[in-house]
């Protein structure tokens, strides 16, 4: 049974492992890193080892029982429910071997950096997640900026309690997915500084119209969950799919967002809000070349997949360079 499972190791074959997040991070690391898509690496733990963590706990019969006598429809008894598994969850102990595999691993990234507590993304991957028929993002939890072994294993028991969010069990309930039947996979990957860049989302289609031949980026100073959550009005831009193949200036459109506020490290970990300088609010986050390249990983990725891509990216700080951190089925539209 394995545990862990590199990113490197991971095709879309292998959504029922490591969930739609994960199994997606790494068909893009085998699948296209030679066609010039660049993604972090890391590891991920497996369905296997969290329905191992549920057995050896002795707590998944008495969270399906609980599943099951709830009317997610009665919030106050979803609030309630939610809350009293998370804290089995989080009260739980991480199997021998599981937490074996991962203190190894995490060694491997902190070597492989130079860094003895490599900054890393501990985020969730469900298996039923990120389908074209059902997008899960959202329902579950990311975790920024973790860094050293013990805060890499608290966060993953957060990550597998946050299988049991309100929104995800009511979620789940709605689109007829069996509770017991959906597992979830934590994803630890090698942290992008955009912090100290600029992130946001791209989709390979105008989501307004569906018009095809545009990518649709989005993008604002600081680490990318604020524009992924709504809270900082970023900068939309769009550029031209034909004119991008041709190599002539592609970009058709740029409109500049207020950008007042950015989401940083925090010096004892984790992350914090900051405010925005004005002269970089009155500023575009991206140059056009820095927007072509990032169109065209976005077009290379749409292409492998067959179908428009909903994308987060990042340009890290401190290498100028631009980085796909996950990317899913386009559900929008």
């Amino acid at each position: 049974m394995d545990m862990i499972r590199p990113f490197e190791t991971l095709r879309m074959t292998d959504v029922d492992t490591v969930g739609g997040k994960n199994a997606s991070i790494g068909e893009m690391i085998q699948g296209l890193a030679g066609a010039g898509v660049r993604v972090p690496g890391g590891f991920a733990t497996t369905a296997d080892a969290f329905r191992l963590f549920l057995r050896e706990n002795r707590i998944e019969e008495k969270i399906n029982e609980k599943l099951r006598a709830l009317d997610v429809n009665d919030v106050t008894a979803l609030v309630a429910a939610g809350r009293e598994i998370r804290g089995w969850v989080e009260a739980a102990a991480l199997p021998a071997p599981l937490e074996q595999a991962i203190r190894s691993a995490y060694a491997e990234m902190a070597q492989a950096s130079g860094h003895s507590d490599p900054d890393v993304a501990v985020r969730s991957s469900a298996t039923a997640e990120d389908l074209p028929e059902a997008s899960f993002a959202g329902q579950q939890e990311t975790y920024l900026n973790v860094r050293g072994i013990e805060a890499v294993l608290h966060h993953v028991r957060l990550v597998f309690a946050s299988l049991y969010n309100d929104r995800a069990i009511s979620y789940r309930v709605h689109h007829n997915f069996e509770h017991s039947d959906v597992a979830l996979s934590a994803g630890v990957q090698r942290m992008v500084r955009t912090d100290l860049g600029v992130s946001g989302v791209a989709f390979t289609l105008d989501t307004e119209s569906g018009f095809r031949d545009a990518v649709f980026v989005t993008s604002s100073y600081g680490l990318g969950e604020m524009v992924v959550q709504g809270a900082v009005n970023p900068d939309e831009f769009f550029v031209f799919k034909p004119a991008l193949e041709q190599g002539k200036k592609a970009v058709l459109r740029r409109t500049r967002g207020s950008k007042q506020k950015k989401m940083i490290y925090a010096e004892e970990g984790g992350v914090k809000t900051v405010d925005v300088d004005a002269d970089e609010q009155q500023a575009f986050s991206l140059s056009d070349s820095d927007l072509e390249e990032l169109a065209r990983q976005c077009v290379t990725i749409e292409k492998h997949y067959g179908r428009p891509m909903d994308i987060e990216w990042g340009r890290d700080g401190r290498d100028g360079k631009i980085y796909i951190l996950q990317a899913r089925p386009e559900t929008v539209q």
